[in-house]
């Protein structure tokens, strides 16, 4: 699962430290198959469904089987012998359905049960979580076929525990089964579901009856079933199908989004040392999904934020480390499944870590380290993540653990494993637990003893503080010098307000403008003490300059430090905390020396920064860095870093650069194009609508789009509305930074709420009610935004009145209302 959240900055989640405790699931029923047999009602939203479930009792003899089965009908349940039906005694209950079978089966004495019901997931009232945004496990998109602008589309979302909405199971993570499906669909569409396509045969007048078959077994959460009128562009890994099932109007994109899946199989087997097992691989989106990605086996399911234009892909395909995270999911989640919701470490630790090593892989390690140490920004801006335990099982709902600790701190954390055990054990270790595991369940516990079987080392101290304790180290230091012994005295202070941590530490010394690196072991005490020899004391250190240790370090070192730093610093780690220290005095000589040299660094990265660091108005930085902005503006190889150099030269004011900004909006590149649009219309605002009448501006970043709204409001360009959602829905935040762009923003708001404009509506509420779950813990921010959507509500009700014929504007005030009533409770 990749959720949502995952691209939003943290807010402050509520803490799940506190809760009740959840054991794993006891056992009592051994899943052997589940044969499904579905169909779909459009207009009724509703699923009419067969289910045959052959199962044993798991030890103990058994009389009963318990299943979960969420706001069905139950027409029916039997004892399937031969295909001869034999009616049992049930009932259902709390959507619990209690079956009393005809005797007393003791373990290993299989029987199959059959079920005849009805799903209905629009009776569904469980809430969702920060990263999946609805509980319902079958969602019916446009089933009406009513809005022209959106495709119909059914699928299911099955994490944590809803694909008992959709069919009678055991819904918990612990429990596994075979699968196959009979899928009967109108023939204007194509199905999609785990393993492969048996038979594709005619039932009656325009149906189709599909039929899918999984022979190893897996979770119940991991069943998939998506419906939809899609392309489907083949691509292959050794000899297993790897297919894409996306919108047509993106069908010649989908090898540039998902085209290097294949690449991926092969390299995470080859790393794993373990073949990818299933017998296909493919991928679809889907409208209005309720997260990001999700790793059905063998039928991942994406949000349709993956389909991407051309222009888009020309600057970075956004979605390649969700399909990388995914596709890793397929080992570690899929053949070994957390054993409950409390070590979902295993699962999402390891797919978050994927994305590193596919990276580290593909394009270098420089620009991993990017990718790890981004992620971990996100964990580290949000407080409220810092009591929580990598595995916990006490929380308040399952839901809670989907957050970026289970995530983004559980990336990092193998990280500084594999760095502390090395390649070959960590990734041995890793083989180790996936095949003392396969198709069964696992615990953080059965990784450390996998890599304790491997290496030989004792690894309960890092296990015991990384998985199942919280936080991290908070550390500052002081240097002194003993003349005498010429030794260099380096005090190193844990200041984090709970809890000690050992661990190794890399410490930079510098003397006369070179690096000498020495490695620590840091004791869990708060103030550990290291002599190292040196002829004189050091100018300064830099404390975990490779990055490995998750940790916050206080830094406030001098700008003429910060240049020694960037100059001697070999990891991209080093170099980028290098050049944030120096973005604090960007009016210091050296800073801008520093600005310069990233300029020039080879990770695109860094040379972006440094462009949005780099100030072309102020006179010392435009005369010592016009001409290499220039040159990146026209000539380097990555378009994100050429469109931020336009950025750059815009702020000079200068016209003598028209002539560049005008041949850019010819360029194949969303970040080129936004950039040079709104340098142009900065000197002359009256050419926006003319020249910003052939772009899609949907795909631009937040930035661009903040630079453009200003005309975008101003003329009321209803082309460009859709665009400038996602930014006005917060004008409140931006006004604080900005007052004259919050106030546009405002005026944006309104414009939108005031129109009968149903996208834009749709994506103004699809952000705020994300947004609004994550920010349990944040009242006077909730406040604020609810706020905001009651003038939305106010609007909406207004042009209603005045159109109350309107299908459109009635939907968009029930689409306001039921998130104004969720989040007032």
């Amino acid at each position: 699962m990749f959720g949502p959240w995952y691209f939003v900055s943290a807010q402050a989640l509520e803490s799940s430290a506190i809760g009740k405790y959840h054991p794993s699931h006891t056992k009592t029923t051994e899943l052997e198959h589940t044969k499904l047999k579905v169909a779909i009602d459009l207009e009724k939203e509703e699923l009419q469904g067969e289910a045959w479930i052959s199962a044993s009792p798991y030890f103990y003899p058994s009389d009963s089987l318990v299943l979960n089965a969420k706001a069905m009908l139950i027409h029916q349940v039997s004892l399937d012998r031969n295909s001869n039906l034999k009616p049992l005694n049930f009932t259902y209950k709390d959507d619990i359905l209690k079956i009393n079978l005809d005797k007393s089966y003791s373990k290993n004495e299989k029987y199959t049960v059959y079920v005849k019901y009805t799903a209905r997931p629009n009776q569904i009232l469980q809430k969702g979580s920060a990263a999946i945004s609805e509980a319902k496990g079958l969602y019916f998109i446009n089933a009406s076929g009513i809005r022209k602008d959106k495709p119909t589309q059914i699928w299911t979302q099955g994490e944590t525990e809803a694909s008992s909405v959709w069919f009678p199971t055991i819904d918990k993570p612990n429990i596994k089964t075979t699968q196959e499906i009979y899928i009967t669909v109108p023939n204007r569409f194509l199905t999609l579901s785990n393993g492969v396509l048996k038979s594709s045969l005619p039932t009656g007048t325009d149906l189709r009856t599909d039929h899918w078959v999984l022979d190893k077994k897996h979770a119940p959460y991991l069943f998939f079933m998506g419906i939809g009128e899609y392309a489907v562009v083949k691509d292959k890994w050794r000899n297993i199908p790897v297919d894409y099932y996306v919108e047509k109007k993106y069908e010649s994109q989908a090898k540039g989004i998902f085209g290097n899946t294949p690449e991926m199989l092969e390299f995470f087997s080859k790393r794993l040392n373990y073949d990818y097992p299933w017998n296909k691989y493919a991928q679809m989106t889907a409208r209005d999904y309720v997260s990001g990605a999700m790793e059905n086996t063998t039928a991942v399911l994406h949000s349709d934020m993956s389909q991407q234009s051309a222009a888009a892909l020309a600057d970075e395909n956004i979605w390649e480390d969700v399909i990388a995270h995914e596709v890793f999911h397929h080992w570690f989640g899929n053949i070994v499944t957390t054993e409950s919701w409390s070590n979902l470490s295993v699962n999402e630790s390891f797919a978050n870590y994927s994305e590193y090593l596919w990276n580290e892989h593909k394009y270098g390690q420089d620009l991993a380290d990017y990718g790890l140490n981004k992620a971990l920004e996100v964990y580290f801006r949000d407080p409220s993540l810092w009591t929580k335990d990598l595995v916990r099982f006490k929380y308040h709902s399952r839901e809670d653990m989907f957050d970026a600790v289970s995530y983004n701190k559980g990336g990092g954390v193998l990280h500084m494993l594999r760095k502390f055990l090395g390649d070959d054990a960590f990734f041995a270790g890793l083989h180790e637990y996936l095949r003392a595991n396969e198709y069964a369940t696992g615990e953080v516990h059965q990784v450390r003893l996998a890599f304790e079987k491997i290496s030989g080392k004792d690894l309960n101290w890092f296990f015991n503080q990384w998985f199942y304790g919280a936080g991290h180290p908070v550390l500052d230091h002081t240097l002194s010098y003993e003349p005498i012994k010429k030794q260099v005295r380096l005090v190193v202070r844990q200041t984090q307000s709970q809890g000690l941590f050992e661990f190794p530490l890399a410490v930079d010394f510098y003397l006369n403008g070179k690096a000498v690196r020495h490695h620590f072991w840091v004791k869990a005490s708060k103030q550990n003490e290291f002599a190292i020899p040196l002829e004189k004391m050091a100018d300064f250190v830099v404390l975990n300059p490779d990055g490995v240790l998750l940790s916050q370090i206080k830094d406030d070192k001098k700008p003429e430090h910060y240049l020694q730093q960037f100059q001697g610093a070999k990891e991209f780690y080093n170099r980028a905390k290098a050049l944030e220290g120096a973005g604090r005095t960007p009016d210091n000589l050296n800073s801008l020396k520093v600005f310069l040299l990233a300029l020039k660094d080879s990770n695109f990265r860094l040379r972006t920064q440094a462009l949005k660091l780099l100030d072309l108005s102020r006179s010392e930085h435009l005369k010592s860095g016009v001409d290499r902005v220039l040159d990146l503006a026209q000539n380097d190889s990555k378009t994100l870093v050429r469109g931020q150099a336009l950025a750059a030269l815009a702020k000079t004011k200068d016209r003598k650069y028209l002539p560049l900004y005008e041949r850019s909006l010819l360029v194949k590149s969303n970040a080129v194009r936004a950039n040079a649009l709104a340098a142009i219309v900065e000197l002359d605002p009256s050419r926006f609508q003319n020249l910003s009448a052939g772009l899609d501006m949907r795909e631009w970043n937040d930035e661009a789009i903040s630079r453009l709204l200003p005309f975008i409001v101003k003329d009321k360009v209803e082309q460009h509305r859709t665009a400038i959602a996602q930014t006005v829905a917060f004008y409140p935040f931006l006004a604080f930074e900005d007052p004259v762009l919050g106030d546009w923003a405002k005026k944006g708001y309104q414009w939108i709420m005031e129109s009968d404009d149903l996208e834009s509506t749709e994506k103004i509420s699809s952000v705020m009610k994300q947004v609004l779950k994550e920010l349990k813990s944040n009242p006077q921010a909730k406040v604020v935004l609810l706020q905001i959507l009651r003038e939305g509500q106010s609007a909406k009700l207004a042009l209603l009145r005045s159109n109350p014929s309107s299908d459109s504007v009635k939907e968009q005030v029930e689409l306001l209302n039921r998130i104004v009533e969720e989040y007032q409770k």
